[in-house]
């Protein structure tokens, strides 16, 4: 009864509109009432403007439609394993993200050395959605992984995800002769027969992975997701004060291959590297680095040598500060300590910055807080990965 009396004095205050000279004319046009759950109001100016009729959607509706329009997917929750290596870039993951739990395993050894491996509470992720942080770094901890690798999608998950940051294997590997056995190979196939879950085949998340043929090693029964660590590189270089006078230099035409498309925005320069036994000779095959602040960019640095014949190449052609990138800092036999910083300006004695990530944990612990290394965390993009 109130809304009808309501409506009463709408038109009632409208009779009045129509009475009063100061209006002159009036049109409306109402073409249907087939919506009923709709209601219409009066808005009029005086003089010579027109006289608009508004429908207006009922309450109910609007804010109906304004809940479905706002309606966010729910986060996937997730129990994520690690080993002891990356235990620390775990707990990051899962700062990232609420629906990111955390779950342990017992990581113990048999009298003789072999795997005692333990999933406690194997029953309490049944049905869930189950990831696991590996660490590939050192050959001795692949088979106890593997193990625990194996046996999560077979507890009646709901799915199953590996997260391997870095693909280990390949990095080095020179199939020239007869007789080189392609260890990136048999790994894709160890990988590729991980039992399925409940809800299908497991997911791998890798990072920037060395060699591109590496990619149609695996098997149809693993979803292989190919993720970047570039995308961390370019938000911290926006953050740079110099932001502005940035060049990418890519080492040789491999990297830039793999990265120029990523970095198309900036201007580059390509080298060119020459192998003469064990000497390295570097040359800028393209681009100028005069004035600029120049960043080399590759996929991993293992001895370093090649990255600092190109420091001294650029330094020498006019760069004012050279930064390295790379995803992963393997640095065998502590190479990292071939890197010196550039004590404020001088890139022929070092580097500004040398940005690496935390896909290689024992890397992370040795050069945290030793300049010029920097540390660009893939949780984050971990994180996302997991909702996918």
């Amino acid at each position: 009864m109130a809304a009808i009396s309501a409506q009463l004095a709408s038109f009632k205050s409208f009779s009045s509109l129509l009475n009063d000279k100061k209006c002159s004319r009036f049109r409306s046009q109402i073409k249907s009432f087939e919506n009923q759950h709709s209601n219409w109001s009066v808005e009029f100016l005086s003089g010579k403007e027109s006289v608009h009729l508004i429908r207006n959607s009922s309450p109910s509706i609007s804010m109906a439609a304004s809940v479905a329009g706002s309606a966010v997917k729910p986060a996937k929750k997730v129990c994520l394993f690690y080993c002891s290596e990356t235990e620390v870039l775990a707990k990051r993951i899962a700062a990232e993200s609420d629906a990111i739990e955390l779950r342990s395993i017992n990581w113990r050894t048999f009298e003789d050395g072999f795997p005692n491996l333990f999933i406690p509470n194997a029953h309490g992720i049944r049905g869930q959605n189950v990831a696991f942080l590996a660490s590939f770094c050192s050959p001795a901890v692949i088979f106890e992984q593997l193990s625990v690798i194996y046996a999560l999608p077979k507890l009646f998950v709901s799915s199953f995800t590996l997260v391997l940051p870095f693909f280990p294997t390949g990095t080095s590997e020179r199939m020239e002769d007869e007789g080189d056995v392609a260890t990136a190979f048999t790994l894709a196939r160890i990988l590729s027969h991980i039992p399925t879950s409940r809800g299908g085949p497991t997911s791998l998340v890798t990072f920037d992975i060395h060699a591109l043929q590496e990619r149609f090693y695996f098997g149809d029964t693993i979803l292989p997701c190919f993720e970047s660590g570039i995308p961390l590189l370019k938000n911290r270089l926006q953050k740079l004060p110099d932001s502005d006078k940035i060049s990418i230099a890519f080492p040789d035409d491999g990297a830039w291959k793999r990265f120029h498309k990523q970095l198309q925005h900036f201007p580059t320069i390509v080298c060119n590297k020459v192998r003469i036994g064990d000497q390295r000779i570097v040359r800028i095959k393209e681009g100028d680095a005069t004035g600029r602040h120049v960043v080399i960019v590759d996929d991993l640095v293992q001895s370093g040598g090649t990255l600092i014949e190109c420091q001294k190449v650029l330094a020498a052609n006019g760069a004012t500060k050279i930064s390295a990138y790379v995803t992963h800092g393997i640095f065998p036999k502590s190479s990292w300590q071939r890197f010196e910083h550039d004590n404020g300006g001088q890139p022929e004695k070092g580097l500004t910055y040398f940005w690496i990530t935390d896909s290689c944990p024992h890397t992370v612990k040795e050069v945290k807080c030793k300049r010029p290394f920097e540390i660009l965390s893939l949780s984050g993009s971990i994180a996302a990965a997991l909702q996918v």
